[in-house]
């Protein structure tokens, strides 16, 4: 039962990351993305107003934060010194940390970006201002393949994803609000979880439990990031759920298409081609596999049943500490500048959904399970039945 990354995980990723400082012009690597500094370090914050700069060289690790920062990160044992500025605008977080950079004697950088993101109303100058500037993306690269350690905690957290849409099923009735039987589900899944694991579950919540299941209903669906309808559930109403669980900041993602109480000729139909699309998507996947190749399978596959107007969207993504991560299941994959021929092609550690769908005027089919890319083959994460008589609930 994995619940936390190894030590020696975030050992051998500032290894790359120290590799590729070598390789280039620069004296250190920085990083303003919350991600990626979670990546490098293990310590997770709320990507704010107030940027968190993390700088690597050859033999430190240090950070500039926010005063309310500094307890949390103080005793993370990988960082060897902690830089902080009160507050912004009040105070001066990219200054904090060109002078950081300057008592490492850093003159030229390579950085995942020229200042902080603005998100939450930011703005301030950019580093480039103050020193050499060279952009890199070696975190987002690095995530891509994900090792057997973070394979592992996408697994446990589909085991729990798997329980919370259980719950789903089992409360949801004609009558029943969509939004109160999610709610009951990601409680209840939750409190299993944590009871379960402890003191060995990592903390990365705030209220919230670790378990997240739901769905959408009834004309909502039709929408692929539909809302939950403020309207009680009936008879036939169509429902796409997603469920996932928090394991260390590792994500899966498992969805379904249900049906409260029964279906009609053309729910099944419509379904029945989802599913086969899936299966066809499921099939493609390998190692050495074109990317693209597996999206326009299922297209071809649309193409010739008809109902290609009623896509809209690719097959599925790279998912880990990021809901959504590259590289995507999608026709025009290998057209992207930056995707050379290595990178056009699957290769093992890579964890990707698999959610093809399809939606009518009224409702909308899709099914998603999360699948890594092995040596041989591909390994199914999420296991929840995925038939027609299996969906019907209530």
């Amino acid at each position: 039962m994995a619940t936390r990354l190894p030590e020696s995980e975030f050992d051998a990723r500032l290894a790359e990351v120290r590799g590729r400082l070598a390789d280039s012009g620069a004296d250190a690597a920085t990083f303003f993305g919350a991600t990626s500094i979670e990546y490098l370090t293990g310590f997770h914050h709320i990507q704010t107003e107030r940027p968190v700069v993390l700088a690597v060289t050859d033999d430190r690790l240090e950070i500039t934060v926010p005063r309310l920062e500094v307890e949390r990160v103080e005793p993370n044992p990988r960082i060897d010194a902690v830089h902080h500025y009160f507050d912004y605008p009040g105070g001066a977080p990219l200054e904090t940390a060109v002078e950081m950079l300057r008592g490492l004697d850093v003159d030229a950088v390579a950085t995942d970006a020229d200042g902080a993101p603005g998100v939450m109303g930011y703005e301030g100058p950019q580093l480039s201002e103050f020193v050499d500037v060279e952009t890199q993306s070696w975190v987002d690269r690095m995530r891509w393949e994900k090792t057997d350690a973070e394979v592992d905690l996408i697994r446990e957290s589909a085991k729990w994803a798997n329980l919370g849409h259980r719950k789903l099923a089992e409360f949801t009735e004609v009558g029943a609000h969509p939004a109160t039987v999610s709610q009951r589900a990601s409680t209840e899944a939750s409190r299993s979880m944590l009871d379960t694991l402890g003191d060995r579950y990592a903390v990365r919540t705030r209220g919230g439990g670790p378990v997240h299941a739901g769905y959408i209903s009834g004309a909502e669906t039709a929408l692929p990031h539909g809302h939950t309808p403020n309207e009680r559930l009936s008879e036939g109403d169509v429902l796409v759920t997603g469920a996932s669980a928090n394991v260390d900041g590792y994500h899966s993602e498992l969805e379904r298409t249900m049906f409260v109480g029964d279906y009609t000729d053309d729910q099944a139909h419509y379904f029945e081609l989802m599913l086969e699309a899936q299966d066809i998507a499921i099939d493609a996947l390998g190692p050495g596999v074109p990317i693209s190749h597996v999206d326009q399978r299922v297209w071809d596959y649309f193409e010739e049943q008809g109902v290609a107007a009623l896509a809209q969207h690719h097959v599925g993504h790279n998912i880990g500490l990021g809901g959504h991560e590259p590289p995507y299941i999608d026709r025009g994959w290998a057209d992207y500048d930056y995707v050379d021929d290595a990178d056009a092609e699957m290769a093992p550690g890579q964890v990707y959904t698999i959610e093809p769908g399809i939606y009518t005027e009224d409702a909308g089919y899709r099914h998603s399970d999360t699948i890594a890319i092995t040596e041989s083959g591909v390994e199914w994460l999420t296991y929840f039945p995925r038939d027609l008589e299996s969906n019907v609930v209530g």
